[in-house]
């Protein structure tokens, strides 16, 4: 493998003073989560998705999830009392981070949008969410994202 990029996440975690480990896979088109966890030999669990998406008025905002959960958009709806929520085509959510679907990061995205996320992933010792880049994740502390986010809890995990 090559040597780990240099992202706006990274350098938002470095800036910050923030403990990580850079971890690169072979990217797969449409393999997911199940990918990068088999590929780093982690729990899909603490793989942690970045999803963009827009309300009723086409609002962009993040929602992190675990790999192995979806999002109920309706329950997400009800908690961040918008109508509806819905994900964003690719190009809106790449216009939007500033990443590639695929690679997208919470971190350094190119727009600020507002950050919810699955309140159970703060109960895990360690996440692995993308760094901006497909195939590369970073390994981090999930307590350490409120020292770089804002970030809002939400229970909207469905198996």
């Amino acid at each position: 493998m090559s040597k780990a990029p240099s992202t706006n996440a990274t350098r938002l975690l470095r800036q910050a003073g923030i403990a990580y480990t850079e971890h690169l896979y072979r990217y797969e088109e449409h393999g997911g989560t199940a990918v990068s966890a088999r590929e780093l030999g982690v729990d899909e669990h603490a793989v942690i998705k970045t999803l963009v998406m827009e309300d009723e008025r086409a609002a962009p905002l993040i929602i992190l999830m675990h790999g192995d959960r979806e999002v109920s958009t309706k329950e997400l709806a009800r908690q961040i009392s918008a109508k509806a929520v819905q994900p964003c085509k690719p190009e809106v959510a790449n216009r939007h981070s500033g990443y590639l679907v695929g690679g997208t990061s919470p971190l350094g995205t190119k727009k600020a949008m507002p950050i919810h996320a699955e309140a159970t992933i703060f109960d895990l010792d360690r996440i692995y969410l993308n760094g901006g880049s497909r195939g590369f994740l970073v390994g981090l502390n999930p307590k350490d994202l409120d020292k770089v986010l804002k970030v809002s809890r939400v229970s909207v995990a469905v198996p």
